[in-house]
């Protein structure tokens, strides 16, 4: 078991590994007189990022599968004042599955499923969790050519479902991995590419996402922090959250990549009644999180490649500091 402190150093120790790479994208490789050759696009092979999804669309008639592994490991709490406190030993594990298909050339539409689960405060969740589901869809307004100025862009709609457990968590406080409301995103994610001095490819993503709830009736102990005997609704504060991400083509199949977002939650209102049946009012603060993601991409061939790195959240306001290791293999059928 990784420790919080051996788990926040290694990933900043990942982070310093990344920016030590991409530092080299910068290194003259040939002589001041000769002009590097620029590297093909079809010589460079992605799989993507952690964070940011891709702005392109798959051909009509093509899948694509993307299964995520993590663990979330909490290693502090960061106040209004965004000072950063202890946090209690805890792992979440979970997965996020996108299972994507062409419609058309320029529509793409999936799923994505979620399971997890928690182990902490010395007690774990009953099993594997069923998380909240989310439908996508997704359209291509441009596209990138090569030699041109015009970045691939794409107009996001997802709609989650409140598919898993929320309230009704007095034996199991652990088993809690969904909403209980139904949330909409809408998004415009951005793509183009950048040649680096040496003559490799840098592929840069920029998204955009902004994420409104609905209310969520909730009864007894739930993930918004109710007591038992608890009756009454809570509504999610909206999201907003932007992503930078960039991917270097360090050879055809070796990429490293790495996710700049920042994220902003406002609050999440609960009312209702305890079970004395007197007036229970909660409004959580406004939350903010700087999120960094550094990883490493193998890509097997142009359909197929796996990335490996950790998502890290090490400042904001109030929000909780965490490091997430996650895996991912992404499939194009």
């Amino acid at each position: 078991m990784i420790s919080h402190a051996l788990g926040a150093r290694l990933g900043m120790a990942s982070l310093l590994a990344w920016l030590a790479v991409a530092a080299t994208a910068f290194a003259p490789a040939f002589a001041k007189d000769a002009a590097p050759p620029r590297q093909a696009l079809d010589d460079a092979w992605w799989t993507g990022p952690i964070l940011a999804s891709g702005a392109s669309t798959l051909p009509k008639g093509r899948a694509l599968i993307e299964p995520y592994l993590y663990d979330a490991k909490p290693y502090g709490v960061i106040d209004g004042k965004g000072k950063r406190r202890p946090a209690p030993d805890a792992d979440t594990y979970g997965s996020q599955t996108y299972l994507l298909y062409g419609v058309t050339d320029t529509f793409t539409a999936g799923l994505i499923p979620r399971f997890g689960y928690r182990r902490a405060g010395g007690r774990s969740s009953s099993g594997v969790q069923l998380g909240d589901l989310t439908v996508q869809g997704q359209y291509r307004l441009t596209q990138y050519k090569p030699g041109g100025r015009t970045p691939t862009v794409s107009l996001m709609l997802q709609e989650t479902l409140p598919t898993g457990r929320h309230d009704r968590l007095d034996t199991r406080p652990n088993d809690g991995f969904g909403n209980g409301a139904y949330a909409t995103t809408v998004g415009l994610n951005s793509q183009t590419y950048f040649w680096t001095p040496n003559g490799r490819i840098l592929r840069t993503r920029l998204n955009l996402a902004y994420t409104r709830s609905g209310y969520a009736d909730v009864e007894g102990a739930s993930v918004y922090g109710t007591p038992t005997g608890f009756a009454g609704r809570a509504r999610p504060g909206d999201s907003f959250n932007v992503d930078l991400a960039f991917e270097y083509s360090m050879t055809r199949r070796w990429v490293a990549a790495i996710d700049l977002a920042y994220q902003r939650d406002a609050a999440t209102t609960v009312s209702g009644v305890d079970a004395a049946g007197a007036a229970y009012e909660r409004r959580s603060p406004v939350g903010q999180a700087l999120i960094l993601a550094p990883a490493v991409e193998y890509n097997f061939s142009p359909v197929l490649g796996v990335i490996a790195g950790a998502r890290i959240i090490p400042a904001g306001r109030n929000a909780t500091a965490s490091v997430t290791p996650v895996i991912a293999v992404n499939y194009v059928l």
